[in-house]
């Protein structure tokens, strides 16, 4: 295998784990109510992470860093909706 083939491929299944990561978060957020152990300031600060990543994969034009970030701030995104709606309901 291709040395350079072999290094995309190896950033495609870290990205694939890191940015799926989420997933089951995200499912779990998703009914009401469910989001009471999360911390809002954490989920933030990963989604700021995240979207900081997006913006260096486009200046370097890495299309797996963009890609794989941008798959995990959607899913981050979702949870910390979730989240601020869960803290919304609960004020009430």
């Amino acid at each position: 295998m291709d040395r350079s083939l072999m290094i995309v491929s190896l950033g495609l299944a870290a990205a694939s784990l890191t940015s799926l990561s989420y997933l089951p978060q995200a499912r779990k957020a998703i009914p009401r109510g469910t989001t009471k152990d999360l911390s809002l300031k954490t989920l933030g600060a990963l989604l700021a992470g995240l979207f900081l990543w997006v913006v260096y994969g486009l200046l370097r034009s890495d299309m797996v860093i963009v890609i794989a970030n941008s798959v995990g701030a959607v899913l981050v995104a979702v949870v910390l909706a979730c989240k601020l709606r869960d803290l919304s309901y609960h004020r009430r």
